[in-house]
């Protein structure tokens, strides 16, 4: 367990810092994974200091089970100190450690393509917070396998591109998409009900930069009509699971979770509109969180800093 002298930032809490920043300071976010030893803590910190930055926020955890260390700091610094001179400093630290770490602006909005289907509501809410500054990203498309949502995208003001995908010409398709990946600089793909398999290639090309949101019955109800299923069972919680997508069908390590409590007298349309709620509702603090750097893999799992 990490145990340095500036372990005053308890593991798996929160602690600020007030400082005396002007006003030109810019505030940035570092992640990090590595072994758990002795000195980590004290070693950012102390980094963060000599380059002129104020910890303004800082969150850790250290997991038993795997060994490793996690760390999300949010700091300030003033000009002329820049991103690169960051990452240029902090760069001994992570070689000392063996971290594997990022440092990225705080207020730089993440650049993400949506994919949907002929299922809207994850669409519409997404479009929406990002509108209305709910969530810190720029929505650079949609793309989708039918053309249902082409007007609605369209009344955003963003770009919507039909990719029809088949059996024949599904690898063409997904080139596409990463065509459109690489020229837009998309840092995460959503699918926003998008009803479609993707590749095991796909995952690995995007390997931590795809999220997905899927009903929670999997794997009791398959199939058609998940939720009309679920009333013939008597289900009485709704629920939802975003994850990131990996080879392994709708069992990549989970991001947020969310449940509503249902009673006997509700009819499957009813579920129907319940569910629609829990899936917008965790896909979209899953899309922010990761947007503001807030998870790191820890194998199969996650660490949220929320």
């Amino acid at each position: 367990m990490n145990t340095a002298a500036a372990t005053a930032i308890s593991t798996s809490t929160s602690t600020s810092a007030s400082g005396t920043a002007g006003a030109a300071a810019q505030g940035y976010v570092l992640t990090l994974s590595c072994p758990d030893k002795q000195g980590i803590v004290h070693a950012v910190s102390s980094s963060l200091f000599i380059t002129g930055c104020n910890i303004v926020d800082s969150q850790q955890f250290g997991d038993h089970d795997t060994g490793l260390f996690f760390m999300r700091v949010h700091f300030s610094a003033d000009s002329p100190v820049t991103l690169e001179k960051l990452r240029a400093s902090f760069g001994a630290v992570g070689d000392a450690f063996a971290m594997d770490w990022e440092i990225h602006r705080a207020e730089e909005r993440m650049r993400i393509v949506l994919l949907v289907s002929k299922f809207g509501h994850c669409l519409n809410d997404l479009l929406f917070r990002a509108r209305t500054g709910a969530l810190p990203v720029d929505i650079a498309a949609v793309v989708s396998n039918h053309e249902d949502f082409a007007g609605l995208t369209a009344s955003y003001g963003i770009p919507f591109h039909h990719i029809p995908v088949t059996k024949d010409t599904k690898e063409a398709a997904e080139a596409e998409l990463l065509e459109l990946v690489e020229a837009e600089r998309v840092e995460l793909v959503v699918l926003a009900r998008y009803m479609q398999v993707v590749s095991d290639d796909l995952c690995k090309r995007l390997n931590g930069r795809i999220i997905n949101i899927h009903h929670s019955f999997l794997p009791s109800f398959k199939g058609a009509k998940p939720y009309h299923q679920a009333h013939a069972r008597g289900v009485k919680l709704i629920g939802a699971t975003a994850h990131y997508v990996t080879a392994e069908l709708d069992e990549g390590p989970i991001i947020e979770q969310e449940v509503e409590r249902v009673g006997h007298g509700v009819t499957p349309e009813q579920l129907v509109a319940i569910g629609r709620d829990v899936e917008c509702r965790a896909l979209a603090r899953a899309v922010k969180w990761h947007a503001e750097h807030r998870i790191l893999l820890n194998g199969h799992r996650t660490v949220v800093f929320a």
